[in-house]
């Protein structure tokens, strides 16, 4: 147990900085705009810059920015009549760097910026820009970064909470309990999902949270299962990660008489992520949300085509920002990629799957809800296809 902490307490500190900071999720479909380009676009290569965290020394900088420069590249290569001049910059995953870089490539003549990867990167470089009438999408799912000119493609809290409170509710889980980490993660990951569940229709039975530690969670565990059981909540709602507290969570939620079977788990996190948590005997039954799985595995063999070697997790991101910028340029030109365009309600096609971005920055996503099933992924709910009209940037495949 003391080893399983120690890795638990070392992906818990990353978990608390992905709503600082990264901009963490998978990647899944493949579609952007193809055929014969309308409106306004008459053929001139479109200058994109996109930014990526090379250059700082760290091996797993350089290994996103090469998913997501490539998967740029697909994107790019699928858009049919749209050309698009892609420039690359490298940002170090500084701030400063990405600020100085977002500046050099709108001096450069780029339309639109795509990136940079990490949250404190994206808000500088928005504000380096912010006066030019270019917009920044960042690879980040921090939604405290966005607005004005600056968007976010990451996989937000509130995005999954939502998915995940409707779909209960549907299912007549109307008292739902929030049980959460005491960090930053935790708190933006708890007012997610009760914003979710008062939106849907429900009501928060309780709430129970633990100090992040494995002495924490042992202390607590007790009384959260206690309020579970008085507040009759037919649902309890975890902010924990796989990496975290949610192998050892459930599996004393569990033995503190909070039967899985009868009180259902939902989790804010990706449970099939490392593919090892499926075997834990807490999380069997348990749902959680994820991109349409065969997209993903459509765009994982079709970049292991091209490239050699599966994309990293993020990589499918570029390809959603490069899908939504053809989208735009195909519909109606490049004055088109601009905060208006972006937030259209019809919304866009991409790696995984459909995606919008709302007025406040920060995106909605099309999720399937998945429960785990003898150990088991298995779809439950599909993925929608559309947001009640045809997505911009479909293409066939």
């Amino acid at each position: 147990m003391p080893a399983l902490f120690a890795r638990i307490t070392a992906r818990l500190g990353l978990m608390a900085a992905a709503l600082a900071s990264l901009a963490l999720l998978s990647a899944c479909e493949t579609s952007a705009p193809t055929g014969q380009a309308t409106g306004n676009y008459n053929a001139t290569p479109v200058a994109v810059a996109l930014l990526v965290p090379s250059g700082s020394g760290a091996a797993s900088d350089d290994l996103i920015a090469a998913g997501l420069e490539n998967a740029a590249r697909m994107a790019i290569a699928d858009l049919g009549a749209v050309q698009v001049d892609l420039r690359v910059y490298a940002t170090a995953a500084n701030p400063d760097t990405a600020a100085t870089m977002a500046s050099k490539a709108v001096d450069d003549g780029a339309k639109i910026i795509l990136g940079p990867f990490y949250g404190a990167e994206a808000s500088k470089a928005g504000a380096a820009v912010s006066g030019r009438g270019v917009a920044v999408i960042s690879f980040s799912n921090n939604p405290a970064i966005a607005g004005g000119n600056v968007f976010i493609l990451g996989q937000t809290f509130d995005s999954t909470a939502n998915r995940l409170a409707s779909y209960a509710l549907t299912k007549g889980l109307t008292r739902i309990m929030v049980v959460s980490d005491q960090t930053a993660a935790g708190e933006v990951g708890k007012a997610a999902i009760q914003s979710a569940v008062v939106s849907a229709g429900g009501a928060v039975a309780a709430v129970g949270s633990y100090q992040f530690s494995q002495n924490g969670i042992v202390q607590a565990v007790s009384d959260i299962a206690s309020s579970a059981k008085s507040s009759t909540a037919q649902a309890v709602f975890l902010t924990a990660d796989t990496g975290g507290a949610l192998p050892l969570l459930t599996q004393l939620l569990m033995e503190n008489g909070v039967d899985p079977t009868t009180t259902q788990y939902i989790g804010l996190t990706r449970w099939d992520i490392p593919a090892a948590n499926l075997t834990q005997p807490g999380v069997q039954g348990g749902w959680f949300a994820l991109p349409d799985p065969g997209l993903a595995q459509q765009f994982q063999s079709r970049y292991q085509s091209a490239y050699g070697a599966a994309p990293h997790a993020t990589a499918g991101l570029a390809y959603d920002g490069m899908a939504a910028i053809g989208a735009l340029v195909k519909q109606s030109g490049p004055s088109a990629l601009s905060a208006g365009g972006l937030t259209q309600g019809a919304g866009f096609v991409g790696v995984n799957g459909i995606f919008r971005f709302l007025p406040n920055g920060a995106n909605e996503r099309g999720l399937a809800v998945a429960q785990i099933i003898n150990q088991q992924v298995t779809v439950i709910d599909p993925a929608p296809r559309s947001f009640g009209g045809d997505a911009a940037g479909r293409a066939g495949y």
